[in-house]
């Protein structure tokens, strides 16, 4: 039988689909990307803001019409959505077949087994419950990279946040089961490993009693085949001298790190529930560029957040204007029932919210080409994403670039690459977000 799985949301849903994947392989389903050839459909949704909400629920109700009209015999809902509205798509949505919550993906197979024979079944175990796989992952990415997550959940319970809700309390996966999975990636091809968790600098702390992920990666640095460790989700508090030290010291860790900070202003920051004030996040920032010179950082940053005024934006787009991300994304709040945030009475107007939230990306586009300007002549380490249809020319990434959120680097050459070939390319030219190169000549130094 075919199966076609959707993958919605974030790079940590990503690494559960492709759990879901192999386990499914290993019961000897096949797989489709042609909805009109799939018997069974899995959707893996997310509920992380109102947007993600709507494409969730877009998505099941796009697919259920194929139980009418298609070949498919079973409609399959896991992921957050499913964790936290199993109720509401069981009653409104009665084409759909079982349901799979964010800590019971492991029994995706079971769920499928029912759904054929007639039986809807709702397999929820306990959120704080870290599931067990014991096939072996099916890559999504391409190949030549991929997601390593290396904990789950998360006790941060920041006010505007529902993940502590569907994900559960953080829970670290053991360092040698961490190890194996990296070796496995390896032996498959990836060459760039992405570390992400709801928060990866307090990982092992539940396991070990202290902060392991420097020590995590120095063994992640010892495996054969991988040449990128990159690290996301990095809690400005959190990060560590050992920390620092082992992304100086060790040569696989891209000198690129994701630190999301939400705001900027000391009152909003406190109502966001967040452990920093501006006063530390600029201390923390400017121990990082002094202690690596070449760091690319990048952030995320909420426009809008209930009580937000006039001028708790201008310091937010102040603070922008003096720390120079080189990366950055901004998301106009989303009021998520059961949050504590939900409930604050000072509520910005959508407009209003939309408004700052673009006002501090064209503040940031301006940032981003200066920047991107000043790599002209530099020369860089480039991993090739694939080639531009129709010419003779790549796309590809730096250091200083995670896929799908970052810019991308267009490189111009005869030569003949291939995905997650690794090329030396001097910067010729430069967009707000991405860099034009073409291939290093080495005998013209």
């Amino acid at each position: 039988m075919n199966i076609l799985c959707i993958s919605l949301g974030c790079d940590k849903n990503l690494v559960d689909t492709e759990k879901m994947l192999g386990l499914l392989r290993a019961e000897g389903y096949r797989f489709t990307d042609d909805e009109a050839e799939a018997d069974i459909i899995v959707i893996n949704t997310c509920c992380f803001i109102g947007d993600a909400k709507e494409e969730s629920i877009n998505t099941i109700l796009e697919m259920a019409k194929l139980k009418e009209s298609g070949r498919c015999r079973a409609l399959i809902v896991a992921g957050c959505l499913a964790q936290r509205y199993a109720a509401e798509i069981r009653k409104e949505i009665p084409e759909v077949d079982g349901c799979v919550g964010t800590a019971s993906y492991d029994e995706i197979a079971q769920v499928i087994r029912a759904a054929l024979e007639g039986k809807k079944e709702m397999r929820f175990m306990d959120v704080n419950r870290l599931p067990k796989v014991n096939a072996s992952r099916i890559i999504t990415t391409g190949g030549h990279y991929g997601f390593l997550k290396i904990a789950e959940g998360c006790d941060k319970h920041c006010t505007y946040c529902v993940i502590p809700k569907v994900r559960g309390h953080y829970r670290s996966v053991p360092l040698e089961e961490l190890v194996q999975e990296a070796k496995e990636l390896a032996k498959a091809g990836v060459k760039e490993l992405i570390l992400v968790a709801q928060e990866t600098t307090v990982y092992g702390t539940d396991l070990y009693g202290e902060k392991a992920l420097p020590r995590l990666i120095r063994q992640l640095c010892l495996i054969p085949g991988i040449q990128w460790i990159r690290i996301l989700y990095c809690y400005p508090e959190e990060i560590t001298p050992e920390l620092v030290e082992a992304i100086k010291t060790e040569e696989k860790v891209c000198k690129y790190l994701d630190i999301p900070i939400q705001h900027a202003s000391d009152r909003i920051l406190k109502r966001m529930g967040r452990r920093t004030d501006q006063r530390q996040l600029k201390a923390i920032i400017g121990m990082l560029r002094r202690e690596i010179p070449d760091i690319a950082l990048r952030t995320t940053l909420i426009s809008g957040f209930p009580g937000e005024t006039q001028e708790d934006h201008e310091i937010l787009m102040e603070f922008v204007n003096e720390m120079e991300f080189e990366r950055l994304g901004v998301f106009a709040y989303s009021q998520e029932e059961d949050t504590p945030a939900a409930e604050f009475e000072d509520q910005v107007e959508d407009q209003v919210k939309e408004q700052r939230r673009d006002e501090i990306m064209e503040l940031q586009q301006d940032i981003s080409l200066e920047k991107s300007e000043s790599m002209t002549g530099r020369v860089l380490e480039v991993m090739i994403e694939g080639k531009v249809a129709g010419e003779n020319a790549y796309v590809g990434r730096t250091y200083m670039d995670a896929p799908g959120v970052d810019g991308l680097v267009f490189v111009n050459t005869q030569e003949e690459l291939l995905s997650g070939d690794f090329v030396r390319v001097q910067v010729t030219g430069a967009l707000e977000y991405d860099l034009i190169g073409e291939i290093y000549d080495e005998s013209a130094k």
